[in-house]
């Protein structure tokens, strides 16, 4: 979660268990990231059970929530089924892509 917190514009970031709900580790404040996983596993679930309904099998990637000041970045981890990074970034101070880069580096590179 220190790398994470790293990337410009990074407020807050957590790992999070979206068969649960639970977050399993978390960084930086502002903001409930209890509240926020056990929300965010609602939107993955939603998600996934339409790829399902839609027969689109490819997975996902990343979700993207943009907010007025924040991008709020969901990036599935592939390499440990049922987690996902949350990353809240700042929209002034962050670069989005690059915050996308650095978060596909550390979800590789995580070890559960």
């Amino acid at each position: 979660m220190d790398t994470a917190m790293t990337i410009d514009g990074a407020q807050a970031v957590a790992l999070v268990d979206h068969r649960s709900g639970m977050c399993l580790a978390q960084a930086g404040g502002g903001m409930n990231l209890e509240l926020a996983a056990a929300g965010n596993t609602e939107v993955v679930r939603a998600k996934l059970k339409t790829m399902e309904m839609l027969g689109l099998r490819r997975g996902i990637e990343d979700i993207l929530i943009t907010l007025g000041e924040q991008y709020h970045l969901i990036r599935l981890v592939p390499n440990n089924p049922g987690l996902f990074l949350y990353l809240v970034l700042d929209k002034a101070k962050g670069n989005l892509a690059l915050a996308r880069y650095k978060l596909t580096d550390i979800e590789r590179a995580l070890k559960v």
